[in-house]
This record gives C-alpha cells, sequence and structure tokens, in this order.
C-alpha cells in the first residue's frame, strides 16, 4: 500500500487550479478556460492512479488510501482522509463529470475576463470540496465540507443562472444551511457521547458507541435530517427544482449529479454505521417517504412544461429509489443503490447537457416551443433519446441493472412498498417518452432559424457519456466488485443478515410431478 498522500493530491490540483484561473492577468485571460480544463484532466488522472492503488478486495479494512493527521487537537478534529469502494466510485464519477462539464460550458460566459476566470475557479473549487466531502473519515472534518460545497455553487447559480437566479440560489442556501445546522448540533452531540481525545472526531471512534437508545435516535434524526435536503428528498425537496431549472446546465449537472449523492452517500456512511439500532427503528417511516418520493416526483414531471424541471423531478423520483434500496438494508439492494449513485450521475448528467444544448439553439426552455427538432438536429435528437432510455433504465443500458437490484432486493423484505414502487418505473417511461416526443416529433419547424446539429465540441462531451452507459450496461462487473466489500461492511456495522430464501421440505415432490399436482 503506497503511503503516497493520493487524496490530498487529489484534492490539491484543482484548488491550484482555481488559483490559476482567478489570478490571470488580464492580456492572459482567454486561456482561462483551457487551463481550468487541463487542471481537471489532470485531476482525473491522478484519480484514476489512485484507483491503481485501492484494493478492490478491501483488503480486511474499511479505508484504504487513509491519511490522518492533527488539525485541531483541543477539539478533537483530526484532518482525516480515506476511501471505501463507494467513496472511490463517487469520487471517479465526479472526476470524469467535471472535465466533461468544462467542455460543455465552454461558451457559458462568453466574456473574456473576470467573469469567465470566476466562473471557471468556481467549478475547480468545488471539484475540491467534492473530494474532500466524499474522502473525510473524520465526521467534523466531512461537515466543513458539507457546507463549503455551498459557496461555490450559490455562486455558481447566483451569478451565472438564469433570470430567477437570485431567489433559487439563496432558496437553495437556506434548504441547506437549515440542515447543516441540524447536523452540526448532532455532530457535537455524538462527540460528547464519544470517547473524546486529541481523534475523538474519527469515524472509527464514534462507531459503536454504546449509547441510550433514545439519543441514538436523536442524533440520527439530526444527521439524516441534514441529509434528506440534500438527497432530496419529499417533503424537504422544493429547492431543487427551483435551483437546477435556473442553474446553467452544467452547474446543474454538479448540483444534482454529485452534490446532492452526499445526501445518500451520508444516509450509508453516517446513518446507518454509527446509529445501527436508529436506522433500524426508522426503517419504516423513511421507506414510506421513499416510495412517496417516487411517485410524486415522477407524477410532477409529467405534468411540467419547463424541459429543465422536469429533469430535476425525474431526478427527485430516482433519489426515492436510492434510499429505498438503502434502507431496504439487504445486500442486493444496497449494492443497487451505490451502484443508482454512480449511474445516476450519469444520467443526469446527459440529460441536463443535452436539454442545454437543445435551448441553446431554440433559445426556450418550454416543452411547448419544440416540436420536430429530430428533423432539424437529429445526432442531438439521438444522444437525447439514449439519455432518456437510461432515465427509464432500459435493459442495455447503465441504470437498468442498478434500478432491478434495488426493486429485487428491496422486495425479499418489503414487498408491498416495492410493488408501489415499481408504479415509478411506469410513470418513467411516461415522463422520458412524452417529453421525447413533444420535443423531437412532429413535423419539421418553420422557424428553427439557422440551427446546425452537433458540434465538434459537443460530440466531445456526448461521447464519453454514451459509452458509460453501453460500458456499465452490458459490463457492470467492475463497479459492483469495487462497491461489494463496502456493502457488505456497512451491512456488518448495522447487523443485518439477508432473509432467507423460501426453501421446499427436503420430502417435497418435484415441481410438475404427480405427486407434486395432488398436493
Amino acid at each position: 500500500m503506497s503511503d503516497f498522500p493520493w487524496l490530498t493530491t487529489l484534492g490539491v490540483i484543482p484548488l491550484l487550479g482555481a488559483l490559476v484561473v482567478a489570478l490571470l492577468p488580464s492580456g492572459s485571460a482567454r486561456l482561462a478556460r483551457p487551463i481550468a480544463l487541463g487542471f481537471s484532466l489532470v485531476t482525473l488522472v491522478v484519480g484514476l492512479l489512485a484507483a491503481f492503488q485501492f484494493d478492490w478486495d478491501g483488503g480486511g479494512q474499511q479505508f484504504q488510501l487513509t491519511e490522518t493527521h492533527s488539525w485541531i487537537k483541543q477539539f478533537g478534529v483530526s484532518y482525516a482522509l480515506g476511501v471505501d469502494g463507494i467513496a472511490l466510485s463517487l469520487i471517479l464519477m465526479s472526476l470524469v463529470l467535471v472535465p466533461i462539464c468544462l467542455v460543455a460550458a465552454w461558451d457559458d460566459v462568453p466574456e473574456v475576463g473576470r467573469r469567465q476566470q470566476t466562473y471557471y475557479a468556481l467549478m475547480l473549487v468545488l471539484l475540491t470540496f467534492m473530494i474532500g466531502v466524499f474522502s473525510a473519515t473524520d465526521v467534523f472534518l466531512f461537515y466543513v465540507f458539507f457546507e463549503a460545497m455551498l459557496i461555490p455553487i450559490y455562486f455558481l447559480i447566483g451569478s451565472f443562472g438564469g433570470a430567477n437566479r437570485q431567489y433559487a440560489a439563496v432558496k437553495f442556501l437556506l434548504f441547506s444551511l437549515l440542515g447543516g445546522l441540524v447536523m452540526l448540533v448532532a455532530v457535537i452531540a455524538l462527540y460528547i457521547q464519544g470517547p473524546g481525545g486529541d481523534d475523538g472526531f474519527l469515524i472509527s471512534k464514534l462507531t459503536g458507541l454504546d449509547i441510550s437508545t433514545n439519543t441514538e435516535r436523536l442524533l440520527f434524526l439530526g444527521f439524516f435530517f441534514a441529509f434528506a435536503v440534500k438527497a432530496p428528498m419529499w417533503p424537504v425537496h422544493t429547492w431543487l427544482p427551483d435551483a437546477a431549472t435556473e442553474a446553467r446546465p452544467a452547474t446543474a449537472v454538479l448540483l444534482v449529479g454529485v452534490l446532492d449523492k452526499v445526501g445518500t452517500f451520508g444516509m450509508i456512511r453516517f446513518c446507518l454505521q454509527m446509529f445501527p439500532e436508529a436506522s433500524k427503528w426508522a426503517t419504516p417511516a423513511v421507506i414510506v417517504l421513499a416510495v412517496i418520493s417516487i411517485l410524486y416526483a415522477a407524477l410532477v414531471a409529467i405534468g411540467q412544461t419547463d424541459m429543465m424541471r422536469l429533469i430535476a423531478y425525474t431526478s427527485i423520483s430516482h433519489f426515492g429509489f436510492i434510499v429505498l434500496g438503502i434502507f431496504a438494508m439487504t445486500s442486493t439492494s444496497h449494492l443497487g443503490s451505490t451502484l443508482y449513485m454512480v449511474n445516476h450521475g450519469f444520467t443526469t448528467a446527459a440529460l441536463f447537457l443535452f436539454a442545454g444544448m437543445l435551448i441553446a439553439r431554440r433559445g426556450s426552455k418550454n416543452i411547448s416551443d419544440f416540436g420536430g427538432w429530430q428533423r432539424v438536429t437529429p445526432a442531438l435528437a439521438g444522444v437525447f433519446l439514449i439519455a432518456g432510455l437510461s432515465a427509464l433504465s432500459l435493459p442495455g443500458l447503465n441504470s437498468f441493472i442498478s434500478e432491478f437490484l434495488v426493486m429485487a432486493g428491496s422486495f425479499d423484505k418489503y414487498k408491498v412498498a416495492t410493488v408501489i414502487a415499481v408504479t415509478g418505473v411506469i410513470l418513467a417511461a411516461l415522463y422520458v417518452l412524452l417529453m421525447y416526443k413533444n420535443v423531437m416529433t412532429g413535423p419539421k419547424p418553420e422557424d428553427r432559424g439557422d440551427v446546425k446539429d452537433l458540434s465538434v465540441r459537443e460530440k466531445l462531451v456526448a461521447a464519453p457519456l454514451i459509452g458509460i452507459f453501453l460500458f456499465l450496461g452490458f459490463f457492470p462487473k467492475p463497479a459492483l466488485d469495487l462497491l461489494r466489500p463496502a456493502v457488505t461492511t456497512t451491512l456488518q456495522h448495522v447487523g443485518v443478515t439477508d432473509p432467507k430464501p423460501d426453501v421446499a421440505p427436503a420430502d417435497a415432490a418435484p415441481i410438475g410431478s404427480a405427486e407434486g399436482i395432488a398436493k
């Protein structure tokens, strides 16, 4: 195992890139975009090298690539980093999405100068915080990154978004701050319950504590509320449609595709691992909320007239599936949920970015302003359809196996809830195919102007996303192998086992035999 500080290096590279981009002199301001892209690609390469240092079989320990240094000794806070398969997969997803988003956002801020530099610098700073939040193994350090992410995303929405950007940014900030403050109280209370010391905030020190039932439940609720807001789950989801609609498409990708995964990631890392009994106590209520999120968001998505808002609601529905699989607490459902987090990130990225390409050509987000665009931009229509089919979990594309695992694993323990949740799959087909029909089919529009199909830059955005869809759709084994040890460890912390399948008695007659039919 290498002693090289891989995770710190991953965080420092984009932060250094942000400084370089922000401090460019006016005469070199036009280099902001290629420099930002270059630093993001270097970070991706270093991330892949770090992944090769990772023992995919688990290595007999929960966290790998670890670093631990005393930070605020008086308060027991450590600069502690480490990843398991779940965290590593989410970091790799982030590292892939950021350069794709930078290429997609190439013309988002056409004014060469300070404004353009700020935009790309904020995206690199956000990448640093995303790496930090998924790799922090000190609870207080996690909270610091959890809150720090709000700063760049707030300015990306509030300074570079649509007409109602200020309202959307403030609403996002208020919801997130409320959740964060509740979690801060729970973090401090958890530390008081722990052993204390110079490293008392380490996850390893706060796992398996002997605390009273009521205290554990209150701590669980404090963490869960913050993660439910971030995820987002019904009924604390209302900030997401506004934020995603007003944000630039690339910002919406990082917001919904990556940042919101901190919510479901936190449920696994903190709620289940550190409060196992409280998690089991809260499971019936969480399952109900997850099913409501699936159905409510899917139904609302069908009625949307704004393309970006529709995609935002589809994500809320998909997060319901992820939470359902997490709290069903079977190895199959849990594996499906963790894979779903990765697949959803890529699928949502494609939907937002391809929709953004359409909106840039038409000058409108309203679905009713489109129609017949597959005759104008056939290549863009094709990749948009593939992204939609991924969202509705078509077999052969990435989302299918993760959604199937969630359903199969959840059905073992929560049959009624899973059967109801399956309705969300049907509704997904409706909102995706209806959107495609209304946008792409019909006669060729007469007022299309001088519209061109996918440019070379846009093809560079679409190609890796479609390739990932196909790779994870036909060959998900590497991702599942990476995730499986972490899933097993989490369920061991919770102390749950898979339900035993119904087994016929040893003397039962074979199915289909005369004796079996008689019985």
